[in-house]
């Protein structure tokens, strides 16, 4: 069994282990979840306890791996901001679509689901914590370091930062591949397992983020220009949330 000092010394481990983590934590709200009015509200929505707890745990596994990390050089943060508002407009277009063309046709929306088309209305809610303007606060803050700040460390450290770069030769260590290497098998794969991460009805938007993304990573060759992008996107549809209620994007 390979030791704790062993394995904060493995690449692969410090670009895969903060995503799987973050991916296990995701499994727990189905498991206590009771969605009944009578309930309390960390068994009605257990992700308003798991996921800040998901936050703190996951950190501190980035911070355990952090020497591995090199985001230098640090360029190209202007376009990631441009492409990272871009797509995120685009990412929600399909929802307004849905919303504005009073679409209400439950066998259609089988299939243009896939395409997005559909309201996005139920998700988190910070209501839930109605009696407590202060917790509902603290909620929508832990939310926002999770999406804004949490999150595109840990996907693009795995995404473009290992994944990507590990499909151009995967007979020797990625690390030998600079950041940002063009080859469209692993453009193509990582894109699509980008896409597959994600529900059906967030396919579209996921593709296009994820070309866009591993376009940035091509153009600048940095992996700080890819963090900045997903965190302007996370943080502009955070913002987009609490502005139309749509929380189903959450």
């Amino acid at each position: 069994m390979a030791s704790l000092a062993n394995i904060r010394e493995n690449p692969v481990w410090a670009h895969a282990a903060p995503l799987g983590v973050f991916m296990a934590f995701l499994m727990v709200p189905g498991l206590v979840l009771i969605d009944h009015p009578d309930q309390p509200w960390y068994i009605r929505a257990p992700e308003q306890w798991v996921y800040p707890i998901q936050t703190l745990v996951v950190a501190g596994v980035l911070a355990f791996f952090w020497k591995h990390y090199a985001f230098r050089p640090f360029r190209g943060f202007g376009l990631a901001v441009i492409l990272g508002i871009l797509t995120i407009a685009i990412w929600v277009l399909p929802a307004n679509l849905y919303l504005w063309l009073g679409l209400d046709d439950p066998d259609g929306e089988k299939w243009y689901r896939f395409l997005g088309l559909t309201p996005r209305l139920d998700g988190f809610d910070p209501s839930v914590f109605s009696e407590s303007r202060s917790a509902q606060i603290s909620a929508i803050a832990m939310r926002f370091v999770r999406m804004a700040c949490l999150v595109p460390f840990v996907e693009e450290l795995f995404w473009r930062g290992f994944l990507m770069r590990w499909l151009v030769d995967t007979d020797r260590d990625f690390r030998k591949t600079p950041f940002g290497t063009w080859q469209l098998k692993a453009v193509a794969i990582t894109t699509l397992m980008v896409t597959m991460a994600h529900s059906p009805v967030d396919w579209l938007g996921a593709i296009i983020f994820g070309s866009a993304m591993a376009w940035l990573a091509i153009r600048t060759k940095s992996l700080g220009a890819c963090v900045v992008m997903h965190a302007v996107a996370n943080l502009a549809l955070g913002i987009y949330v609490l502005v139309t209620g749509q929380y189903g994007f959450w």
